[in-house]
C-alpha cells in the first residue's frame, strides 16, 4: 500500500501535502510536456479573466458568484468562470491564432474522487483544423505526455496503439443494443429500444445520459483510450451539426480507464443559431433551477462568432490527465492544496 493510500482526512495538512509530493512532481513534468507540445505546434499561451459577467451557459453547472466594486462605489455582479471558452473564442475571432490556456475554473456544488470545485482545465483552439485533425492532435498530446503503457484502477491502457474512434450511434448499438438516432426526442421509443423502464418525468435527454453512464461509459476506453464522436444533434452545445448528417453534431468526448478526459467541438460560428441554443438552455436552466442567480447573454461572444475562422476546440481536465499519468485515485492527490 502506498503512503498516499494510508492518509485520510484526519492527517494534518502538512503531512498530506508532503505525501502528495511525488504526484505533484509528476504534475509539473506533465504540464511542461503539454506546454512544449502545443508551443511546438504553433499554439500561443494566453490568459483570460477568471471573474466574468457570464460564466457559461451549460444548464447544470452552478457557478460561484462574486461582485466587483469600483473606486466610486458602483457594484457589478460577476461570476468565476466555469470555462474560459467564451473568452478564448473571442481571441481566436480577433487574431486567427491557435491558442491554449491552463485555466483555473470553478464549478460550485461539485466534489468527488474525480471532481473538485476548483480545478485546472487545459483548453486549446485550432483554426482551420477539423474535428478529425483535433482527434489526431489530442492523441499525439497524450502519447507525448504519458508513458506508452500504464495501469490505472486495475486497467492497463496501451497508449502506443491507435486510439479507438467510436460514433455515439455505434456505441449505443454495441453496448446498449439501441438504434439511437431514430429515437431522438422520443423518451418512450428510447426506453423500448433499451428494454428499460422510463422513470417518472424522465425526458429523452435524461434517459440518454442514464444509458450513456450505465451501459456505454463502463465499456469504452478500457484497453486503449476511446474518442466517442458524433453526438445527437440535441447535444451539440456549441458544436456545428454535421453537414453530411444533420442528425449529429461534430463533437467528441475522450475516455480512458473509466474517466472522461476531454470534450471537444468543431465550433459553431453561426451567431443566430448560437443565440437560439443559448435561449433554449437558459429557459431550461430557469425551469430546473428557478432560484439560481441569472446573468446576461454574452453579446461579445455572439458579435465575435461571425469573425471566427473554421475552428475546433477542446477542454481537457488537466488534473485527470495527471491522475492517469501517476495512478492517483483522488483528484485531491494531484492538487497542491487538495483537501
Amino acid at each position: 500500500m502506498s503512503v498516499l493510500a494510508t492518509t485520510d482526512m484526519h492527517t494534518p495538512d502538512p503531512l498530506r501535502l508532503r505525501d502528495r509530493l511525488p504526484y505533484l512532481a509528476r504534475r509539473g513534468l506533465i504540464m511542461r510536456s503539454v506546454r512544449a507540445f502545443l508551443e511546438a505546434r504553433g499554439c500561443m499561451e494566453v490568459e483570460t479573466p477568471c471573474a466574468v459577467p457570464v460564466p457559461g451557459e451549460e444548464v447544470h453547472l452552478l457557478p460561484f458568484c462574486t461582485e466587483q466594486e469600483t473606486p466610486h462605489g458602483e457594484k457589478q455582479p460577476l461570476f468565476l468562470h466555469t470555462s474560459p471558452e467564451f473568452a478564448m473564442k473571442r481571441i481566436v475571432a480577433a487574431t486567427g491564432l491557435s491558442v491554449f490556456q491552463f485555466a483555473r475554473v470553478w464549478r460550485n456544488g461539485e466534489g468527488s474522487a474525480l471532481h473538485a470545485p476548483e480545478f485546472t482545465m487545459l483548453e486549446w483552439y485550432r483554426p482551420h483544423l477539423p474535428l478529425s485533425g483535433l482527434m489526431d492532435e489530442t492523441e499525439a498530446l497524450l502519447k507525448a505526455a504519458l508513458p506508452p503503457s500504464l495501469t490505472y484502477a486495475d486497467t492497463t491502457l496501451d497508449l502506443s496503439a491507435p486510439f479507438e474512434r467510436l460514433s455515439m450511434q455505434e456505441a449505443f448499438a454495441r453496448h446498449a443494443g439501441v438504434d439511437l438516432l431514430p429515437t431522438e426526442g422520443d423518451a418512450q421509443a428510447l426506453a423500448r429500444a433499451a428494454s428499460c423502464p422510463l422513470r417518472a418525468d424522465e425526458s429523452w435527454e435524461d434517459l440518454f445520459f442514464r444509458l450513456l453512464l450505465e451501459r456505454v461509459e463502463p465499456a469504452i476506453g478500457r484497453e486503449r483510450p476511446t474518442f466517442l464522436t458524433h453526438w445527437p444533434a440535441s447535444q451539440a452545445a456549441l458544436a456545428r451539426t454535421d453537414p453530411h448528417d444533420p442528425r449529429v453534431a461534430l463533437r467528441f468526448e475522450l475516455y480512458a480507464a473509466g474517466m472522461e478526459l476531454a470534450n471537444a467541438f468543431e465550433e459553431l460560428t453561426d451567431a443566430t443559431e448560437q443565440r437560439t441554443r443559448f435561449e433554449h438552455d437558459r429557459a431550461r436552466r430557469n425551469t430546473l433551477y428557478p432560484t439560481r442567480k441569472d446573468w446576461p447573454v454574452d453579446e461579445n461572444l455572439l458579435a465575435a462568432l461571425p469573425h471566427m475562422p473554421p475552428c475546433s476546440g477542446i477542454a481537457l481536465g488537466f488534473d485527470r490527465l495527471v491522475m492517469l499519468g501517476c495512478g492517483a485515485r483522488r483528484i485531491q492527490d494531484v492538487l497542491w492544496m487538495g483537501n
